[in-house]
């Protein structure tokens, strides 16, 4: 399956490399020239000058860009392509409605689509080992299955268009939830001189035990926040997770005090940072402690 691939982020550089290495990929596309020419020059697929002219040379196209404008800006660039019998396979984290929106307007054209967002960080990304949430007709999700198990691990049908959105959206309000209890429990033993590194060899592997802790727990006591999922990207899902709520009169507690602590890092330049940076606000409830790291 000749597959071009749209959107070299942290995310999507590591899983078109992915895609080349299963002989996959046929190309792509990237808004920065820059970092298409550095895919490229590592990977040696071809890049492609727009979108339309990938589209023209590739039977399946996945797109990993970062706004709902995006997606359906690419959607519309690609529909402008006479993609009758073609497959779109957004892996972005937009909105259910975004997906829909997308579906209808490739449907048109007589191409298929499935929103099919991804779980698992950079580290996820860049080993091939992601959860991916797919929303589709089952036939399109069986004819995607080549292309879906060469970026990831654990790959579920959810049920229609937007439906691997949805499941996002709660995977996203789960992780929020994860790394406030994390951040503030990792803070309060620091505060209590506990060794950091058997404290996560035990709750680690308990009832409390969880990724997060695993792999970011010691990092972040030691003020280390290396990005494997961006703050400003959370906090950018969780304002669609909140918006998603308030369409069917629900309310997002957690995830609004996480938008407001996200928010107050992001004003103080700590957007790029990973999500275990809300360290830092923790760490502050215990200043004779934890340090502010």
């Amino acid at each position: 399956m000749q597959t071009g691939f749209i959107g070299l982020g942290a995310m999507g550089f590591s899983m078109a490399r992915n895609l080349h290495k299963a002989g996959l990929l046929a190309g792509v596309f990237n808004r920065n020239p820059v970092r298409a020419a550095e895919f490229c020059q590592s990977a040696g697929a071809p890049a492609y000058r727009s979108i339309e002219e990938l589209a023209e040379n590739c039977e399946v196209l996945v797109i990993c860009v970062s706004a709902d404008a995006d997606v359906l800006s690419v959607i519309n660039a690609i529909a402008g392509a006479k993609p009758a019998g073609k497959l779109v396979i957004d892996c972005s984290t937009v909105s259910r409605d975004t997906a829909v929106a997308a579906a209808a307007r490739l449907q048109a054209e007589d191409c298929d689509f499935l929103d099919a967002p991804v779980s698992g960080g950079t580290e996820g990304a860049r080993l091939g080992q992601l959860s991916i949430m797919v929303g589709g007709k089952a036939a399109v999700f069986d004819r995607a299955a080549p292309v879906l198990g060469a970026m990831g691990q654990r790959i579920i049908h959810m049920g229609p268009v937007g439906t691997g959105q949805a499941t996002k959206a709660v995977n996203q309000v789960m992780a929020a939830g994860i790394n406030q209890a994390v951040t503030e429990a990792m803070a309060f033993a620091k505060s209590l001189d506990l060794p950091i590194d058997k404290l996560i060899e035990v709750v680690g592997s308990g009832a409390a035990g969880n990724w997060f802790v695993n792999h970011r727990g010691m990092s972040m006591v030691a003020g280390d926040y290396p990005p494997g999922f961006k703050l400003a990207l959370h906090l950018k899902d969780l304002l669609i997770c909140q918006q998603m709520a308030q369409t069917i009169g629900g309310q997002l507690p957690l995830s609004q005090a996480t938008i407001a602590d996200y928010q107050r890092l992001v004003e103080t330049g700590h957007a790029e940072e990973d999500i275990s940076a809300l360290y830092r606000l923790k760490a502050s409830l215990f200043p004779n402690k934890a340090g502010s790291a």
